[in-house]
């Protein structure tokens, strides 16, 4: 297997994680979320969505997340933008990036933005280029890349074909969304493969939920063919509330204990993601899934070569 030196992951536990919540946190808590993260090392966080408020409730307050941050210099703070209403809020909000998304089932993205992909990407260029008149680099999520709660198996060709069409609105950074959890590392590796041959310059993420414990290996798998960004969650909280079946993200502990532990740097903290995980499984009144903050009282520190476990 190939492994880089280093790979960059991207949190998206404010705004994927919290969307599913059942409860709303405070924006208090939201920022000491959103910096918390920052403190612990994570280098990018997608710390809100401007979808309409009646939608999910939970990320109603993005303005005011977003104009109260701490930002730290080593950090860029993204907002997840549906449409040209969510675009015009977003550029008010000084973000250090702008994330567009679009699925690639039919089905799915009505289901989720109210509209049929050719009226999505008609919207998404005059999002991107809002987005780059305002001096923000705009990226994509290309929603359930790997199957579809509602129609199945997605082609790779929908997926291959949709990346050019945002690499030609001058998107460089599309990452492929795993929505309800159904890759699989074969699959995995076909899609980035083609991508990196087909479009050279493009950079690539994956964004994988973990309904069936695949997370981490396909991870893994992309790695092996390039892939060094990945969006997690920490404590593997999310899902989508428009597509049933959704599962929480691959956990950022997981991803970063997995990453440390085979000599391939995040530059994250683990120990205070851990601790910053306690605070936030208080406030969401529930066990977070992650595995390792499961595992973690049966592991034992031996310094900087990593854990053993008693």
């Amino acid at each position: 297997m190939r492994l880089p030196d280093r790979v960059v992951l991207r949190d998206v536990s404010p705004r994927d994680g919290l969307q599913s919540e059942p409860v709303t946190l405070s924006t208090e808590r939201k920022l000491e979320l959103i910096d918390g993260l920052a403190h612990a090392g994570v280098s990018r966080i997608e710390a809100v969505s401007v979808v309409h408020p009646k939608l999910v409730p939970q990320l109603a307050d993005a303005e005011a997340v977003m104009a109260n941050l701490t930002r730290r210099a080593y950090c860029r703070y993204a907002v997840l933008v549906p449409n040209i209403k969510g675009a015009q809020r977003a550029v008010t909000m000084n973000p250090d990036e702008i994330t567009v998304f679009l699925s690639a089932s039919e089905t799915h993205n009505w289901k989720n933005v109210h509209r049929s992909i050719t009226d999505s990407l008609q919207e998404l260029q005059t999002v991107c280029d809002m987005s780059r008149a305002h001096h923000v680099p705009p990226s994509a999520v290309i929603v359930a890349s790997f199957g579809c709660p509602y129609e199945g198996e997605v082609p790779t060709s929908v997926v291959v074909d949709l990346a050019y069409r945002l690499f030609g609105m001058g998107v460089r950074e599309i990452t492929l969304g795993d929505t309800v959890g159904v890759a699989n590392p074969k699959k995995v590796q076909a899609i980035f493969s083609q991508l990196r041959q087909d479009i050279p310059g493009l950079n690539l993420g994956g964004h994988f939920h973990d309904n069936r414990g695949t997370a981490l290996v396909n991870m893994l798998a992309a790695i092996d063919v390039g892939i060094t960004l990945f969006d997690t969650a920490l404590g593997g909280i999310g899902g989508s509330p428009f597509s049933p079946g959704a599962g929480g993200n691959l956990a950022t502990e997981d991803a970063v204990y997995m990453l440390e532990e085979s000599g391939v740097a995040t530059g994250i903290n683990l120990e205070a993601l851990l601790a910053l995980g306690d605070r936030l499984e208080e406030w969401v009144g529930h066990p977070l899934p992650s595995r390792v903050r499961r595992a973690r009282g049966r592991m034992v520190p031996v310094g900087p070569e990593g854990y053993v476990h008693d």
